[in-house]
């Protein structure tokens, strides 16, 4: 079974109340994970943030709105029991529980009118953090087309500068700019670039670097670079393109004795954007939560 939304698990979270006895959020997350029959897989889901898991926030912004609307009341932090109003609700046998349901509630409705500094209008299934997450990868998937279709318009050489220079950033080499260097004609023996992973470069990583826009990179070109690599006595090798690379590739390296890492134009993009290669940070948004030990008295 799917992951549930927050407003499908707003009615069941109700009901597991409805004995009148206070309960604990944890408790009430470990059993409607029974009720929804999620598995290990599913339960262990997270938000991209990697702080909590899909399900644990949909159960808190769940417990968050039926809060709002009068139906659950907190007894202490992280505890909470149904109130006379949820118990009301659930003699009515409602078939669901949503937000449309919650807005006959005066005080759900304040929560959700959107005012300036106040909380914005509730969406119809994901919660504000789901939100706020794809917002932020929708936005960082069209910078990495953008970065992408930049890398296609540059110079063999100046492409072959970027890789190195993202491969140092991504901490390879110690991270020190005068372990990795771009060997500086197209093509060096098979390979574009090469990596020290220790100071006196006994151990190194080679570097292939195609800028080669739409043309998929094939099996040929791979035996190539791994021949290059075998050449110069070494087992580590990263082969980098602007484009992709022919189904099952991947698979069948792995049958090599070398280590040969494959990266495509879109993981390029992305791993540009995150360790800053080529990017700069237009803005910051920090989500805090409670810190409840704050407020214990020592």
């Amino acid at each position: 079974m799917a992951i549930p939304d927050y407003q499908t698990i707003m009615l069941p979270f109700l009901q597991f109340a409805k004995d009148g006895r206070t309960h604990s959020k944890r408790e009430a997350t470990d059993h409607l994970a029974e009720i929804f029959q999620l598995t290990d897989n599913e339960k262990a889901v997270e938000l991209p943030s990697g702080k909590q898991t899909l399900f644990d926030n949909r159960v808190g912004w769940a417990r968050t709105y039926l809060k709002k609307a009068g139906l659950i009341k907190t007894i202490r932090w992280g505890y909470f029991s149904i109130s006379d109003r949820g118990l009301a609700l659930l003699k009515q046998n409602p078939e669901t529980i949503d937000t449309k349901l919650l807005k006959k509630y005066p005080e759900f409705k304040e929560f959700i009118t959107y005012k300036p500094g106040k909380n914005p209008p509730v969406q119809p299934k994901e919660t504000p953090q789901e939100i706020l997450y794809n917002a932020y990868e929708r936005i960082n998937n069209e910078l990495a087309e953008e970065v992408l279709q930049q890398l296609k318009s540059v110079t063999p050489k100046r492409f072959e500068d970027i890789v190195i220079d993202l491969l140092v950033k991504m901490h390879y080499g110690g991270g020190y700019p005068e372990a990795a260097k771009a060997i500086g004609r197209s093509g060096d023996g098979g390979v574009d670039g090469v990596i020290n992973q220790d100071t006196l470069g006994v151990d190194r990583i080679y570097v292939q670097a195609k800028c080669w826009g739409n043309t998929t990179v094939g099996s040929k070109a791979i035996r190539d670079f791994i021949g290059a690599i075998d050449l110069k006595h070494a087992d580590k090798g990263i082969f980098i393109t602007t484009s992709t690379f022919v189904n099952g590739i991947k698979e069948s390296i792995a049958q090599s004795t070398k280590r040969i890492i494959l990266i495509d134009g879109k993981e390029l993009a992305k791993l540009m954007i995150t360790h800053g290669a080529g990017v700069t940070t237009e803005d910051e948004l920090k989500l805090n939560k409670i810190d409840t030990d704050y407020f214990v008295e020592e």
